[in-house]
């Protein structure tokens, strides 16, 4: 099952009250419902989704709202290989004061192009359409990819109102088209993981915050052996300049001329190259601290520019 798939059955699961079941009823005919009239002032009303959990919720908000008699037909596409429901509302009585109570015909019966403010009057009369839109028309992308979650619509107006309750939800959202459909979308993880707590899918949002702690930990993790091997190759590369440092010494005058402690430093470096400076000053006798190992290292340095030679330019001894 889709990330997307386990959202909506969450969501298709969640039973409010009348007037919240009525408001979730009307954005999902908005966003996937099919209205044509077969006659004068008798209406057909075709929902269609390809989500079984979606079509059951369908079904039942329909009977339950206003009992209305609904077919239901499944399809099997060959080139998806999925489900196609397809759930038909056949001309009868109510159904026409059914449309106007969910905003999608006005008073006078004509099409309704804005989101019916009776219906969202509320918070959870808000929270009920959007849940109703996302059903019907919504997606988002599974955690383990880039935080995304949209909405897709036809009208405008109807947008521009699916912006304004998902501000109330604590949420911005935008607005793009892609061929001919608006889209009301939010890409930001913490946004995503809000919305879906929002509308009720609280157990896919807990398993979104998981995927996304898991992420940050794997990228922590990844950060700092980064650094960790950064740090490897940089003393790798200090212990071989000192390592050629003290063969370019000994190759101009010999480590025998050096003093005894700076010369007993210098040959453990070279039988050690892969030690670091504290494990170099912990192997000395006594151990040396840090600072030490970094004092001795200099008055080599010092007597390298003296003989003027450096690593991979070692002077020929005299003779």
């Amino acid at each position: 099952m889709s990330f997307t798939a386990q959202v909506k059955d969450e969501l298709s699961r969640i039973t409010g009250d009348d007037d919240q079941m009525v408001a979730e009823l009307a954005a999902l005919v908005r966003v996937s419902g099919t209205l044509s009239l077969p006659g004068h002032r008798s209406y057909r009303l075709t929902i269609s989704t390809e989500t079984g959990s979606v079509a059951r919720a369908a079904i039942i908000l329909l009977h339950r709202c206003f009992n209305l008699r609904t077919e239901l037909t499944v399809r099997k596409s060959v080139l998806h290989k999925t489900n196609n429901y397809l759930i038909t509302v056949p001309p009868q009585p109510v159904i026409a004061e059914a449309l106007v109570l969910m905003g999608v015909l006005d008073e006078d019966l004509g099409l309704q192009s804005e989101i019916e403010p009776g219906l969202v009057s509320s918070d959870e009369g808000a929270v009920a359409y959007l849940r109703g839109a996302f059903m019907a028309g919504g997606s988002v992308a599974d955690p383990h990819r880039d935080a995304h979650m949209e909405l897709v619509t036809q009208s405008m107006p109807f947008a521009d109102g699916l912006v304004g309750l998902v501000s109330r939800c604590g949420v911005q959202a935008r607005l793009s088209r892609r061929r001919g459909d608006i889209v009301v979308y939010v890409k930001n993880a913490r946004d995503v993981m809000a919305l879906t707590t929002a509308l009720g899918a609280t157990e896919s949002a807990a398993s979104y915050r998981r995927v996304l702690d898991m992420k940050a930990l794997r990228n922590s993790t990844n950060r700092l052996v980064n650094a960790e091997m950064a740090n490897q190759r940089k003393s790798t590369d200090a212990a071989g300049q000192q390592v050629e440092m003290i063969l370019a010494i000994d190759a101009a005058r010999g480590l025998e001329s050096l003093p005894k402690a700076l010369r007993e430093f210098a040959t453990l470096r070279l039988e050690n190259p892969e030690m670091s400076l504290r494990e170099l000053g912990q192997a000395c006798d006594p151990p040396l601290s840090k600072s030490a190992v970094g004092h001795r290292l200099r008055r080599l340095e010092e007597i390298a520019v003296q003989l003027g030679v450096s690593a991979g330019n070692r002077a020929m001894p005299n003779g």
